[in-house]
């Protein structure tokens, strides 16, 4: 398995456990399994939904600003990486 950083995390909506990522690098879809790395953050989960103003997508690119559903807690900066097969 190869990690790739795809994007950074710009924050974190506690009541709806969303994090808004900034992808820097590559695309990210629906389905895909990520890793989110920071100083006290270190989690893994496959992508269920991701949003765009409010409105679902399935996949994103480098430049966007999308909001991704997920299982814990991030923190702004934390790193967020793309999994694959190798």
């Amino acid at each position: 398995m190869v990690e790739e950083k795809i994007g950074v995390v710009e924050h974190f909506f506690t009541n709806v456990d969303v994090a808004a990522v900034r992808i820097k690098s590559g695309e990210l879809k629906v389905g895909d399994i990520v890793h989110f790395v920071g100083a006290t953050t270190d989690f893994k989960q496959k992508i269920d939904s991701m949003q765009i103003d409010r409105k679902s997508v399935i996949k994103v690119k480098s430049g966007d600003d999308v909001g991704i559903k997920i299982k814990e807690r991030v923190r702004e900066h934390d790193i967020v990486y793309k999994i694959t097969e190798e």
